[in-house]
Formats: structure tokens, C-alpha cells, sequence
């Protein structure tokens, strides 16, 4: 059973709980939570280092401190959206 990728987007952005829109908004929103983490934090480096995209000083508990703000931020941008019917 082989399905193309046209009908493989069609099954995926069917779900009204999750959509192409979302993830963006999702994307972007940790983006900004990793970007003002990384200036806002104090005392960084304390744990493993992850050395990607040249950001040295970012380890792992400075990552998932920030993506899980990026996480709480998303979620309630995509609420607020929903609420006023912008996000269907």
C-alpha cells in the first residue's frame, strides 16, 4: 500500500485538533522563548553542553526550560486564537 505525499497531507490536515497552522505557531513561539532565554538566563552552562547552531552555553536544562515555556506560550496563543475564531 503506497500512498503520494498529496494524499499523505490530506489525511494529516484533516484533523481539526492539528493543523499546519498550529505548528507554526508552536515553531515560532519556542523560537522566541529560546531566544529570550538565552539572554535572560543568569547562570548557564551548568549541565551538558549542546553544541548546535553555534549557541555554546545553551545546555540541556536551559533547552527544556525554555521550549517548555515556548510550550505554555503556544498553547495559550493557540487558545486565544481559537477563542476569537481566527485558528478553525
Amino acid at each position: 500500500m503506497e500512498l503520494n505525499n498529496y494524499s499523505m497531507f490530506e489525511i494529516i490536515s484533516m484533523n481539526e485538533l492539528w493543523s499546519i497552522k498550529i505548528a507554526i505557531i508552536m515553531i515560532i513561539s519556542n523560537l522566541i522563548s529560546i531566544g529570550i532565554g538565552r539572554y535572560a538566563i543568569k547562570i548557564r552552562g551548568l549541565g551538558p553542553s549542546i553544541p548546535i547552531l553555534g549557541l555554546e552555553g545553551l545546555g540541556l536544562p536551559e533547552l527544556l526550560a525554555t521550549t517548555s515555556l515556548g510550550h505554555i506560550l503556544g498553547a495559550g496563543t493557540i487558545l486565544g486564537l481559537r477563542s476569537i475564531h481566527f485558528l478553525s
